[in-house]
């Protein structure tokens, strides 16, 4: 890239804009306003967030995909942007023509087909939402490299590989190391998982996110999501891609290379670091954002996970392994098995449970076309939901 363009401003659209991550990426627009313009703001239903973050922006472009808030939010619009609306409208926002970058934040399997026509459209992919990879990786990698455009990771474990990974090959990788923070109960035994109530599970030790994130960083299954994800970005085995409790969340990921010497990425909690990184990649921009500071940092412990006490990481691993549906029918049983623990119905041991159930009833397509992801999707969530009712 020549020094010229360097410095120009990435004109992004962010889907999920009223989210944790869709409100990171507003900090980090304020924070670097000469390298980053929002051109497009999607969000599900909150209208009034949603005109707050384009009253500020002034993103040309907004869309709600909830038809009925439509007339609710152009009330709190101040000025006239163009309104998309629906699933229909989610695509077409992402396909916006003066778009470079589409930051995809959305929770749940939304994203996906967004994702996709931004591929197809030719923008860079910054990806927030695990399932997209987890549910598709082989066809959104596959999309990327045939319309040859950037998929760049947003969560911060997979940021710091990518940052670790800067110009090297991934046949020089060992190991890709992903850290956790263990959740609230890491410490916590076994046998006293029955009791566990959601308010304990939404108490994160780290991070603040959303409920079903969050509850996924209890169990290990967000970790166990990001496995099969790193699997895909990097273009590494499952069996090179391991996880390490690191309850301090400071080390955000590391990668060990064939000749035994390892590459660490460090910095504080902040999503903004990350979005920062995929936005300005492949320069680095000064900011607002706390250094570290390692005379405060007392100890960076590492631990072994309870793999037998925490299944989901196995789950991943085997749901990695095999391929095919697999992983979209894991991820499409957890998310119904925790919100079934959202609502009381199941105990917390049941989410690991219900998922490994639907896992070994469903039979594996390989090389599947997105239909037969979204079947499969739809299969596991009946199956899980059947699991609920009983």
């Amino acid at each position: 890239m020549t020094t010229e363009t360097s410095g120009e401003r990435k004109r992004v659209v962010i889907l999920g804009a009223t989210g944790s991550i869709g409100e990171s990426a507003l900090k980090v627009a304020r924070d670097i306003p000469e390298r980053m313009e929002i051109v497009g703001l999607a969000a599900n239903s909150n209208a009034e967030k949603l005109a707050a973050a384009a009253n500020e922006t002034r993103a040309q472009s907004v869309c709600l995909v909830d038809e009925t808030k439509i007339d609710a939010l152009q009330r709190a619009l101040t000025y006239k942007p163009r309104i998309f609306a629906g699933q229909k409208g989610l695509r077409e926002i992402a396909r916006l023509t003066n778009a470079e970058m589409v930051l995809v934040a959305i929770v749940g399997t939304g994203g996906l087909r967004p994702a996709l026509a931004a591929i197809e459209a030719g923008k860079d992919l910054a990806v927030a939402s695990k399932e997209i990879l987890v549910m598709a990786g082989e066809i959104v990698m596959r999309e990327a490299r045939d319309n040859d455009v950037q998929v760049l990771p947003v969560d911060s474990e997979h940021n710091a590989i990518f940052q670790c990974l800067e110009g090297k090959s991934s046949l020089d990788v060992r190991r890709i190391i992903l850290t956790a923070s263990g959740g609230p109960f890491r410490e916590t035994p076994g046998k006293d998982f029955d009791s566990i109530i959601p308010e304990q599970a939404l108490k994160h030790p780290t991070w603040n996110m959303g409920p079903k994130i969050t509850i996924d960083s209890a169990t290990l299954f967000n970790k166990g999501l990001e496995m099969i994800e790193a699997h895909w970005l990097f273009g590494v085995e499952m069996k090179r891609v391991e996880v390490v409790i690191h309850p301090q969340s400071i080390v955000h990921s590391m990668v060990e290379f064939a000749d035994g010497s390892t590459l660490a990425q460090l910095s504080y909690s902040n999503m903004c670091f990350p979005i920062q990184y995929a936005v300005t990649w492949p320069h680095r921009v000064p900011n607002s954002l706390p250094p570290l500071d390692f005379s405060k940092l007392s100890r960076l412990e590492f631990f072994t996970p309870r793999y037998d006490d925490f299944p989901a990481l196995k789950l991943a691993r085997r749901a990695g392994e095999t391929g095919g549906t697999l992983p979209a029918v894991m991820n499409a049983a957890n998310e119904i098995a925790v919100a079934g623990f959202l609502d009381r119905q199941v105990r917390f041991p049941d989410i690991w449970q219900i998922v490994e159930e639907v896992m070994n009833r469903h039979t594996s397509v390989a090389h599947p076309d997105l239909d037969a992801i979204l079947q499969a999707d739809q299969w596991a969530r009946n199956e899980a939901q059947g699991y609920l009712n009983r």
